[in-house]
């Protein structure tokens, strides 16, 4: 390589963290110094509106859109994302088939209190940016006040420490990364809090036409997770996921063989539907979309009234 790869990530320390994993597999697969790679933080709309909902100023792109026009203006070479923050249809040039081994995909409770959210007194409240969050609560208890709570791992930490909210939720992922998993007080079992579509993986984003780049990051993609991530996108994109809808969905891979489960609830917990599908890994993004065509079907159209 005459000249560094530059890899694009959002400046918070988790994201931080995971560009120098992309960085540090890299490597170790290509026998390449660190100085072959140059680490390149950028400011996102996420990372700056902090005040509402992504929901109500243009949903996930928000954390994307920059390093995105980056990587278009060749600023960049590749960006790297949490792959829960990725729209399901990328800009014209770029594409996203690069995944890395899948953390964990559990959410936690931390409680300020209470260790969990069975043990919160009648109406605490709970911050979270998330309306899957925030719906999943409400499914569980209906007496719970649910709060915005934005801003990085830390931002969420030090709000709950300063008693803005009996509680809040964060990925396992991204705690473990951080080797902070220790603040958490309850790690919540799938079946009853199923997470993001994406959760917990890393995905690389790149130029169609960047062979150099694309080659060099074809070697440390994880096929697992990568069949799992195409199958979750394709329920996304089959029920327009954003950020304004609260959708849960989770694709495991066993050899040859997917399970996916998916859910679409209402924002105020009170209605949901589920499907559990399987397949071969091959036809990930078959059963993925016909997941969400079926979901959206049993659902029907009036079920996802005012949600966009």
């Amino acid at each position: 390589m005459q000249t560094a790869l530059k890899i694009g990530t959002r400046g918070s320390e988790l994201a931080l963290t995971q560009a120098r994993e992309a960085r540090q597999r890299l490597m170790q697969a290509h026998g390449l110094p660190e100085t072959a790679f140059e680490i390149v933080p950028l400011t996102t709309s996420g990372d700056r509106i902090q005040d509402r909902p992504l929901s109500e100023v243009g949903g996930k792109g928000l954390f994307t859109k920059e390093l995105e026009d980056a990587l278009l203006d060749r600023r960049i070479d590749i960006a790297v994302h949490s792959s829960k923050d990725m729209a399901t249809v990328l800009p014209k040039g770029l594409q996203a088939s690069i995944f890395l081994p899948r953390e964990d995909v559990r959410d936690v409770f931390i409680g300020r209190d209470a260790r969990s959210i069975a043990d919160l007194p009648q109406g605490a409240v709970v911050g979270s940016a998330s309306l899957r969050r925030q719906a999943l609560i409400r499914r569980m208890r209906p007496d719970l006040k649910t709060i915005l709570f934005r801003g990085n791992v830390n931002t969420r930490l030090r709000k709950l420490g300063e008693g803005l909210a009996d509680g809040t939720i964060l990925a396992l992922a991204g705690l473990k990364r951080l080797q902070l998993e220790h603040v958490a007080t309850d790690i919540m079992a799938e079946d009853f809090f199923p997470p993001a579509p994406g959760q917990g993986a890393i995905g690389i984003e790149s130029r169609s036409d960047d062979d150099a780049a694309n080659a060099l990051l074809a070697v440390i993609h994880d096929k697992p997770t990568g069949y799992a991530l195409t199958c979750e996108r394709a329920f996304l994109a089959a029920l327009d996921g954003s950020c304004r809808m609260p959708i849960a969905g989770h694709a495991v891979v066993d050899g040859t063989q997917l399970r996916f489960k998916g859910m679409v609830l209402q924002p105020d917990g009170s209605a949901w539907h589920e499907i559990a599908v399987q397949g071969p890994v091959a036809d990930a993004a078959r059963i993925g979309a016909e997941a969400g065509a079926e979901i959206r079907a049993e659902a029907g159209e009036k079920f996802f009234e005012g949600w966009g």
